[in-house]
């Protein structure tokens, strides 16, 4: 059997569905609930059960008193209760046939088979007419979809994203940066964008061969700081966590936890960054994006700012 990992879901035997949120799933896996079976629930799947879905700060609410067992960091669910994985590149035709405009978008994406599927809702079959697509891409395919984005939006074949879809991001988002640098930050990424009036995401997932390639767990907590460093490696930047190694004095990593700093800024680019310091083995790494919303906590490339001006 292949391993869970970062944007599988996965279903318990209740029927409860989580989206798997770690890479770290050897012992129990690491997720966030999102759907929870129930009668009159808005959402329905193929097989006509109904679920209400659960947003963040709720779904620790909801396990915290219906299955305490599972809290921690993350929600960690032991093998023996998992009743279905539900793994993207293998249920991508699945979600096709279900959805035209799924097929439509990914039509024009050339990608090999098995290096990408839709996570989310899409995954498990409770979208609606409002979804988003969750495109996720594994691996090195993520740069070639990356590159391919880039020439489709140039060619006019997909659209480039309008600022009220730029806004509607921001907005959600919340970031502790304006408007105007994050959309300098955001234009160049080239890991999201706008298909007949829907927005989605080009999330980038490990291979199976990879999926060590950053050390799991917490480290002991040392404090807030804020640094400038020059970035040495970005190939990990637009992974979660994203992770940038750093030329510092007293911090060799720093790492986001929010989507919002994926993907921040290049190897060879200054980076300005405000976040919590974290002992891991003989490094420190700042870490950003200790809560959900990442208040006080951000990533910029000084670089990229200085440039614009």
């Amino acid at each position: 059997m292949k391993p869970v990992r970062l944007r599988d879901f996965i279903e318990d035997r209740e029927g409860c569905i989580y989206a798997v949120s770690d890479y770290d799933n050897s012992d129990r896996v690491g997720c966030i609930l999102r759907y929870v079976p129930e009668p009159d629930g808005e959402r329905v799947s193929p097989s006509g059960r109904r679920y209400r879905k659960c947003e963040f700060a709720e779904s620790f609410i909801w396990i915290r008193e219906h299955k305490p067992q599972y809290l921690d960091v993350v929600h960690r669910v032991p093998y023996s209760d998992v009743a279905r994985i539900y793994k993207p590149e293998e249920e991508i035709g699945s979600v096709a046939a279900r959805n035209a405009r799924v097929q439509r978008l990914l039509s024009h994406f050339t990608l090999p088979a098995g290096t990408f599927g839709c996570t989310g809702s899409l995954l498990c079959g409770l979208d609606n007419t409002a979804s988003d697509i969750d495109m996720v891409v594994y691996g090195d395919a993520w740069f070639s979809a990356q590159r391919q984005l880039r020439r489709l939006v140039g060619a006019r074949v997909i659209p480039a994203m309008s600022e009220g879809m730029w806004r509607k991001v921001y907005e959600k988002r919340v970031p502790e940066i304006s408007f105007d640098a994050f959309i300098l930050h955001e234009q160049r990424k080239w890991n999201r964008g706008e298909f007949e009036g829907t927005y989605f995401d080009l999330l980038y997932t490990r291979a199976y061969g990879n999926l060590d390639a950053v050390p799991p767990g917490r480290g002991e907590v040392l404090g807030r700081t804020a640094i400038e460093a020059m970035v040495t490696d970005a190939s990990l930047s637009f992974d979660n966590p994203a992770v940038y190694a750093v030329d510092h004095d007293e911090i060799g990593r720093v790492l986001s936890f929010t989507h919002t700093y994926s993907g921040q800024a290049l190897a060879g680019e200054v980076i300005e960054a405000r976040g919590v310091v974290e002992q891991h083995g003989d490094e420190r790494w700042l870490i950003v994006g200790t809560t959900r919303e990442a208040k006080g906590e951000y990533i910029i490339s000084r670089t990229l700012l200085e440039g614009s001006g």
